[in-house]
């Protein structure tokens, strides 16, 4: 007797694109500017039930968790050197990235702290320094970076850029600058 459900692994993958798809949701109303979004209109634009939103994500905190998680785990993922590319350039590339997501990270984080409660919001500084750590010694070694600052620093120097009130025009000259400082 055959069975009209689907399989476990078509509905495991079905569930997995769900829930890319409230977090694409998220990301791009985060991106926007678009915090007080609610959990019912990220599920409508996500194009699920609130079941299927609920199931994945009970509260807004989870949504929130979830969505820092991943671009935490975005920025680790690209800290690699692509063939052909300078430890240098891979490094100075890659804290971009980690300049380019503090916005998203604040908004997200502002969030969090609203629905934290007495949980706190956790940490990923760690998790982005492991990552970036071997390309900073690359680059070190290179003799294409400067030897005397630790990624802390680096990491330290780009959060107060970016607590700088000003659009990203007013910015950009200025992690360049700090960018070019970091070269041998």
């Amino acid at each position: 007797m055959a069975s009209d459900k689907a399989s476990f692994p078509t509905r495991r993958a079905a569930a997995e694109r769900n829930r890319d798809r409230i977090l694409a949701v998220a990301r791009d109303a985060f991106a926007g500017g678009g915090t007080s979004l609610s959990m019912a209109e990220i599920a409508r634009r996500a194009g699920v039930g609130m079941a299927t939103l609920y199931r994945n994500f009970p509260g807004r905190r989870e949504l929130l968790e979830a969505l820092y998680a991943d671009e935490v785990d975005a920025l680790c993922e690209a800290a690699v050197i692509e063939e052909g590319q300078a430890p240098g350039e891979a490094l100075t590339v890659w804290l971009r990235r980690q300049f380019d997501f503090i916005p998203h990270k604040r908004l997200i984080v502002s969030e969090l702290l609203v629905h934290a409660g007495e949980g706190g919001v956790p940490s990923r500084r760690g998790r982005a320094l492991d990552a970036g750590r071997p390309l900073l010694a690359a680059a070190q070694d290179a003799h294409e970076i400067r030897d005397d600052l630790t990624l802390e620093q680096i990491f330290d120097l780009i959060v107060a850029i970016a607590r700088i009130e000003g659009s990203p025009d007013y910015l950009e000259p200025i992690i360049e600058t700090m960018l070019d400082g970091l070269r041998a």
